[in-house]
């Protein structure tokens, strides 16, 4: 079986934001601003990193943590979903099944909110 590329998530994907460290370290962290915190946008996921000296360190490991998080693996899920064309699939099954859903919108006393 083979493997094909669906698409592709780089460091130029996301914003990256460098800030100076916090807790010990001394002058040197409290002066470089070495800590990384990387920002991917279309999921809103985020990772951040301060644990090295190195700010291109702290970057790989920021971008790490964050393609890790919850939310950008619901985003991967979503984008797999997408360019494999299964969304779509999805997407008609639920119109289907809506359809079939009788919605009643009441206050706590039965009468119909009016929106």
């Amino acid at each position: 079986m083979s493997r094909q590329k669906l698409f592709s998530v780089t460091i130029k994907d996301c914003i990256v934001q460098h800030y100076r460290g916090s807790g010990t370290g001394g002058q040197k962290k409290n002066k470089t601003e070495s800590a990384a915190r990387v920002i991917h946008e279309e999921s809103g996921a985020v990772g951040e990193c301060e644990e090295y000296r190195e700010q291109s360190r702290n970057k790989q490991n920021a971008f790490r943590k964050m393609t890790e998080t919850e939310k950008f693996k619901n985003w991967m899920k979503i984008e797999i979903a997408r360019c494999t064309g299964e969304l779509d699939r999805i997407e008609r099954e639920l119109d289907v099944e809506m359809k079939k859903v009788k919605v009643e919108i009441k206050d706590e006393n039965g009468r119909w909110i009016d929106e």
